[in-house]
């Protein structure tokens, strides 16, 4: 524990983002001692949670494509500025930038500039994308913790050694609170018949264009095996209203399935649990569900303008990231026009075969390994905390 008070800004922009810095924020709490540290910024509902000031809401911030985040321009101004001028005015010892990389790395470049230190937790997926992006955190940033077990040796190849990786904040955290048998009841589920997680993302953009395509899979599934039970996870009861957009989309789909169709907000862990198979959209929620071992087929589609500007820029094997962490195809990718109900359906039949989804438990067990055991956030706190020290 160290016996001067310290002040840490935090910077995050979506929901990953804020879950994984409310588990940073309450490790540098048990590092430092609650008394001596003081914590502002970016901060969404857990980092409030965890006792992070909000000098902005992150809540809103979260906007996927180009066409979108064209719009909201000025909105995001008006944020860079209040947490630029935060920061000059409160000069913390150190500012943290989580994940949310088109905001983040121009606000590492204005802070390094005024002489405040920079440590960028949840590092760009530079390795896929965007590569040129390696300049700027060369440049603006004092430490960058990584959480991907091959993105330290990546950078070293990038001629970038200000690099720490502290292992994946969600592996040994990911924990269902219930149990199959405790969640099926709570909701009226047949635990002994099929049952299959719809992950439809957290972003208004994700949900709106996959979830229809998510209903309309399970319709064909409810037609071909009656007895197939959905659940449909959210993480927020606030995508109540993208779940009505989507059913209104989907409506032949949803009238055969919604006396079969599981709502649940918040309960995703224990969603995945209970579920022999899921279909998840392609994110965060792929390693959450590799950890727990849920069979799964990835899935994404953005709008048709952004996906012709964007994958030309996309340089890696796999979109879905337990299968970059396995470093072979573990799940099925269905990407953009390869998504379709059809082929979706026929794909989680074909886990649902109990040779095959035992088998590809398995796979996920092993590729999750690689997450290390435990301890990310805890890591990254004391590299923090050495950073302000030093």
């Amino acid at each position: 524990m160290t016996s001067r008070k310290h002040s840490i800004m935090i910077v995050a922009g979506e929901a990953s983002g804020d879950a994984h810095a409310a588990k940073l924020a309450t490790a540098l709490k048990e590092k430092a001692g609650e008394s001596n540290l003081e914590l502002f910024g970016s901060a969404g509902p857990r980092m409030r949670e965890a006792g992070v000031e909000p000098i902005v809401r992150a809540d809103e911030l979260a906007i996927v494509g180009l066409l979108e985040i064209g719009r909201a321009l000025p909105m995001f101004w008006k944020t860079f500025k209040k947490l630029r001028a935060a920061a000059i005015e409160r000069k913390p010892d150190v500012v943290v930038l989580v994940d949310f990389p088109d905001f983040n790395l121009k606000l590492a470049k204005s802070l390094k500039k005024r002489g405040l230190k920079v440590v960028y937790y949840i590092s760009p997926q530079v390795w896929a994308w965007r590569t040129y992006r390696t300049k700027a955190l060369a440049r603006d940033v004092n430490l960058i913790l990584t959480i991907l077990p091959f993105e330290k040796d990546w950078y070293a190849t990038q001629g970038i050694t200000h690099v720490e990786y502290v292992g994946n904040p969600l592996a040994r955290e990911v924990a269902p609170k219930q149990t199959k048998v405790q969640f099926c009841a709570k909701h009226g589920l047949d635990g002994s018949r099929p049952i299959v997680a719809l992950l439809p993302g957290s972003r208004h953009k994700e949900i709106v264009r996959i979830l229809p395509v998510l209903i309309e899979t399970a319709g064909l599934m409810a037609a071909k095996a009656p007895y197939t039970q959905f659940v449909i996870a959210f993480a927020r009861e606030r995508h109540a209203a993208e779940l009505a957009t989507a059913t209104a989309m989907a409506k032949a789909a949803w009238e055969k399935i919604d006396q079969k169709t599981v709502v649940v907000f918040d309960e995703t862990y224990d969603a995945l649990k209970a579920a022999d198979v899921a279909a998840v959209t392609s994110g965060t929620a792929t390693l959450e569900t590799g950890i727990i071992g849920t069979p799964m087929a990835i899935v994404y589609r953005s709008s048709a303008l952004n996906y012709r500007l964007l994958r030309p820029l996309i340089d890696v094997s796999h979109f879905g990231l337990i299968n970059l962490i396995a470093d072979e195809r573990v799940a099925n990718e269905y990407i953009q026009d390869d998504l379709t109900p059809e082929v979706l359906a026929a794909e989680l039949f074909r886990l649902l075969q109990p040779d095959v989804n035992r088998e590809t438990s398995a796979r996920l067990e092993k590729a999750t390994d690689r997450l290390g055991h435990g301890g990310a956030s805890k890591r990254a706190a004391d590299a923090i905390m050495k950073l302000i020290t030093s």
